[in-house]
């Protein structure tokens, strides 16, 4: 089976005030053999941008605030000969030493991975109590709605183009990753969640479970994009245009 080329392969990070873990973000990366790497900054007051751009990626600027706003932004960027999106947060948590492994279910034809960091003992401890419980919640909401047990919305996820073009995201915030799975169910993609490591954060302040206030506005987001996204199904269901 031939491996995926690298070279069709558009790594997307979005940062706001990463300036102290981007570079070895993209080192990592770019040792790893990915090169085509698109940094979307999304309002920072930090030198992240400039470090991103010396470090050989391309930095893009989406100012208007959401993590879905910079994902998309990244998208409008891809060149035609890419087919494979790769997410990653640019803050040094994720686990990228299992990108190869990645690669190697994206080539044996699944068309979404996701790392799950739930499933190792340094992922569980890593994530705060905000996110365990946010976890839970939004993957047991997604199981009762569509029937799809996952059990993490972890940044690290890799997928085929031609999949994330059918399931046609809409968000523009922290509803991006559930939205996502969602619409990867309804679109019947082939998934794979994998195992990955997770550590806290090597610089800058979380966004979401940094403080109690952007954790209940994260929450709140991705409940109302629950809500959004089952009203939609039911109305489907029922015939009328959503």
């Amino acid at each position: 089976m031939t491996p995926i080329p690298l070279d069709t392969v558009l790594v997307i990070i979005p940062i706001l005030n990463e300036a102290a873990a981007i570079v070895s973000v993209i080192e990592t990366l770019q040792a790893l053999g990915l090169r085509r790497i698109v940094v979307v900054d999304n309002g920072s007051d930090d030198r992240g941008p400039d470090l991103a751009a010396k470090a050989g990626a391309k930095v893009l600027f989406e100012r208007r605030r959401g993590y879905g706003m910079a994902c998309w932004r990244g998208l409008q960027a891809m060149p035609t000969d890419v087919q494979w999106v790769l997410f990653c947060d640019g803050d040094g948590s994720d686990d990228l030493g299992t990108i190869p492994a990645f690669l190697s279910l994206a080539q044996q034809g699944v068309d979404l991975v996701l790392g799950d960091r739930t499933a190792t003992p340094a992922g569980r401890a890593a994530l705060t109590p905000a996110q365990r419980f946010g976890n839970r919640l939004a993957t047991t909401l997604i199981w009762l709605g569509w029937g799809r047990r996952y059990r993490d919305l972890g940044p690290l996820r890799l997928i085929r183009r031609a999949a994330l073009e059918q399931i046609q995201m809409r968000d523009r915030g922290f509803g991006w990753t559930v939205e996502m799975q969602v619409r990867a169910v309804e679109g019947g993609l082939t998934q794979r969640e994998l195992p990955v490591a997770y550590r806290p954060r090597q610089g800058g302040k979380s966004k979401i479970s940094g403080t109690l206030r952007g954790s209940f506005q994260a929450g709140v987001i991705i409940l109302g994009t629950l809500a959004w996204l089952y009203g939609r199904r039911l109305r489907r269901r029922q015939g009328i245009q959503a």
